[in-house]
Order: structure tokens, then C-alpha cells, then sequence
């Protein structure tokens, strides 16, 4: 006896036309995105499309009418929250996915279109941040009792192979310009002799294909040794050793320095892709070409509330930039903020309690399972002020607040690398970077925001 099986037939048609409503169960992250950028006030992202009153024309490209914004922005924050931050993947699945489906409601951009939306409006889609974090405060998920700030290297979108030393350019800049020479010569050596088997019909302007890769290349090797060197004198006017004409300025004590004021170190490099990223060493321990991520995390639910994305290897110059953006973002000031070794200084420290902030900053770089011995009584008066701060962290209640920073900050970056895939920016340039950094922590938010409601 034949098994009996549900009928089915691919080409019966609808009586009456579907609703998207149907293709997702209640409560997906399609209709929560839909609902949130629903709240959004996307009037500048609005404004770029309005007819220009004065001039009479459509900033909008002409042809077909844009996008609705408003359809766009949940399209790209729904894509960043599944992890997924290329252009042409997103168009794909816009074809073959019903939760991106129902969030382009069953439109088709291209990728192009996607590409140019985020590059054209990343500055809006940054401000968004702050939209998100008020939803988070309206729901009661940011405290601001205790605040961890730290950092990840992300990969940039260029190769290491693609940079170079200050002393390497030097080098191949005197290379090719002796090789350029040569070929220039033997090609006219060759229009000389050309000219005199046929005559003088040639254009002249042929360059071989060799001459044109060594001119090329020369060109960029220059661009980028320039770059370094005018790196090198804004660095060595701001410490003061070249004045403004860029003339050096004799130190009052000690010897004069090896290396002229404004010259770049022999090691300084840089990346003829992605010229603002720097060579940092990863969570591997190798060295690749990256940017140093920021972000400054709350206690309660996760909720980041400040991120930035720098080319700065070193964290310490960070944590002063940060709690302002803090302050920016939640116009309120934390009560404790905590942050591993990296952040230390004594500047820091003094910085974080002049703004009322009680400081748990770890002077000293804590080896992996070690922990802090722990102290009692009274700080004696004579006391070193790093030796203070020590103190601080090794008291009970020190250490059980340092204890949270890692629970705390280190989760997030673990979620958005190994949850959701952020392994490389597509951006270049640190502003691009920073804009697209801000976006895979605007949805961290958001999804948190969703598991808290539930």
C-alpha cells in the first residue's frame, strides 16, 4: 500500500494576493527593524532628495525616482545585523531571502545602489547612533553605573604586502628613477633607429609597457614618501622641534638628535591601498594591516555607548577622546569607568577624577589566570601615585570592580567577530572605517534592545 503525502504544485496560483505579514512569524527582527526605523528622524537623509527651493533643481540623481530612505537605512541595518556588510551580497539575498524581502517590501535594489546610499549618507547613518541610544534609555537598558572602555584591531581592506618603509621607498625611488632613465633612453635609442628603417610616421608616445608599470609605481612611491614626510613635520611642530617654517629648533639641553627634526623614522610605513590604516599587531599576536576600535561598553545590558574607529596603535591616548564622546552620546557622565593597562597614565587617571569619575585603570599588564594580591589598612602618606592606584585595585572592592571589565566589554567584541562575522572593513580611510564601525555597533545595540523586550 503507497504512502499517502501532503499534495503540492508549484504552479498554483494565489486566489488572492499574499501578505509579507505572513512570510515571517510574529515578532522577527525584520518587523522590530521596520517599527524602530519607523521612530528614526531621517530628515537629513530626506533633505539630500528635496528639491533645492532656490535653484530649482532635483538633487537626486534624474531617471528614476530614489529609494525611500526609510526602506534603505532598515535594509542596511538588517543586513548588519545578520553580519552581512557587502553590497552585492545584501542585492543577492534582497532576490533570495524572505526576512530581506519583507524588509525592501519585495523591492530590488542593486548593489550599486546600496554601495552609493551608505557612502552618500554614511554621516547620516552615523548619527543614527545616538537615535538608537535613546531607545536603549527609554527602555531602561543603560545605567552608566560602570562603564569598560577597550579596544579591538580589526583588519583593514588592504594587504600588509601592499605597504612600505620610509627607508624602502627611498630606496625604490632611487631604483626606478634610474631604471625610468634607462628605458627613456634605450626607447629613444630605438624611435632613433625605427626613424631611419621607416621613417618618421611613428606618434612617438608609445611607451612600453615596462616604462609605463616603473613610471607608475614611481609616482606612488613618491606620493606616499611625501606623505610620510609631511607626517613627520606636523608631528615635530606639535612637539615643538620645527617651528613654522618648518625650520629646526635647537634643544636648550642634551645631545642634538640623530635624525633631523620632521624626518620620518627608517621604519615608518605606509599602505598604497589603504593609505590611513596602520600595520598593528591582532588578538593572534600577528601583525597585519588594521584600525584600532573603540568602544566604551555599559554594565547593565551591554549597550556600547560610545565607539570610535581609529589608525592609532596605542589605546592611551584614546580614553580622554572617548569619555567625551560619551558625554556627547548620553549627555551624562559615568559614574565608574574601568579599562585594562593599555589606558594607563597618570594624565588619565587624573583626567577621569577631575570629571567625577572613580578610575579602575590597571597600571601594570596582568598576565592570562594571575590575579591581584589583595591589601589592607591604611595608605601610608609617602606613596608613589602609581603605587596608589595599584593599591586601589587590590583593595575587596577594587578588585571585584575590576574583576567586571572583562565580563563586561570583551563579550561584545566576541558577538560582532565570531557571532556576526566582522572579520575586515570594505571601507577605506579612517572616517569611511569609523562610519562603518559605528554601524556594526548601532546594530549590537539594536539587537539588544530586541532580547531585552523579548
Amino acid at each position: 500500500m503507497s504512502c499517502r503525502y501532503k499534495s503540492y504544485d508549484r504552479d498554483q496560483a494565489f486566489l488572492l494576493p499574499p501578505s509579507m505579514r505572513d512570510w515571517l512569524p510574529e515578532g522577527d527582527l525584520a518587523y522590530f527593524l521596520i517599527d524602530v526605523v519607523g521612530e528614526f528622524d531621517l530628515s537629513e537623509i530626506h533633505a539630500y532628495y528635496e528639491r533645492d527651493v532656490e535653484t530649482g533643481r532635483e538633487k537626486a540623481a534624474s531617471g528614476q525616482p530614489p529609494y525611500h530612505p526609510e526602506m534603505m537605512v532598515g535594509l542596511l541595518l538588517y543586513a548588519y545585523c545578520n553580519g552581512t556588510a557587502s553590497s552585492r551580497r545584501i542585492a543577492k539575498l534582497c532576490e533570495r531571502d524572505v526576512g530581506y524581502r519583507v524588509v525592501s517590501a519585495d523591492q530590488l535594489p542593486d548593489f550599486r545602489t546600496i554601495s552609493e546610499f551608505r557612502r552618500i549618507h554614511l554621516k547620516a547613518l552615523m548619527g543614527l547612533f545616538v537615535q538608537v541610544l535613546r531607545l536603549a534609555r527609554k527602555a531602561n537598558l543603560v545605567k552608566l553605573g560602570h562603564v569598560a572602555l577597550d579596544g579591538t584591531k580589526v583588519k583593514a581592506n588592504a594587504s600588509k604586502h601592499k605597504a612600505m618603509s620610509y627607508a624602502r621607498m627611498k630606496e625604490k625611488e632611487d631604483q626606478y628613477e634610474r631604471e625610468v632613465e634607462e628605458l627613456l633612453r634605450r626607447a629613444e635609442e630605438v624611435d632613433r633607429e625605427e626613424d631611419a628603417l621607416y621613417g618618421k610616421d611613428r606618434r612617438g608616445d608609445e611607451l612600453p609597457e615596462e616604462l609605463r608599470f616603473r613610471e607608475r609605481r614611481l609616482a606612488k612611491i613618491k606620493e606616499a614618501k611625501a606623505a610620510l614626510e609631511a607626517e613627520a613635520r606636523e608631528k615635530a611642530r606639535a612637539e615643538g622641534k620645527l617651528d613654522e617654517k618648518n625650520r629646526p629648533v635647537s634643544p636648550k639641553r642634551g645631545r642634538p638628535p640623530k635624525r633631523p627634526p620632521g624626518e620620518p623614522k627608517p621604519s615608518d610605513q605606509r599602505n598604497f591601498t589603504d593609505p590611513e590604516s596602520r600595520i598593528m599587531k591582532m588578538g593572534n599576536k600577528a601583525f597585519d594591516q588594521a584600525y584600532n576600535c573603540q568602544a566604551a561598553v555599559d554594565e547593565k545590558n551591554q549597550i556600547i555607548v560610545a565607539c570610535e574607529a581609529t589608525n592609532s596603535p596605542n589605546d592611551k591616548q584614546l580614553l580622554e577622546p572617548m569619555v567625551k564622546k560619551i558625554k556627547e552620546t548620553v549627555r551624562k557622565t559615568p559614574k565608574r569607568l574601568s579599562a585594562d593597562s593599555g589606558y594607563y597614565s597618570e594624565e588619565n587617571v587624573k583626567h577621569l577624577r577631575a570629571e567625577g569619575i572613580d578610575d579602575y585603570i590597571c597600571p601594570d599588564k596582568e598576565k592570562h589566570g594571575t590575579a591581584l594580591r589583595p591589601v589592607r589598612g591604611r595608605i601610608p602618606k609617602d606613596v608613589a601615585f602609581g603605587d596608589r592606584v595599584r593599591r586601589k585595585l587590590r583593595t575587596k572592592s577594587g578588585r571585584a570592580t575590576y574583576k567586571l571589565r572583562k565580563q563586561i566589554v570583551e563579550p561584545v567584541f566576541g558577538q560582532m567577530k565570531y557571532g556576526r562575522g566582522l572579520h575586515q572593513f570594505l571601507l577605506r580611510g579612517v572616517v569611511k572605517v569609523d562610519g562603518e564601525w559605528t554601524l556594526w555597533c548601532m546594530t549590537h545595540n539594536l539587537l539588544k534592545i530586541r532580547a531585552a523586550k523579548g
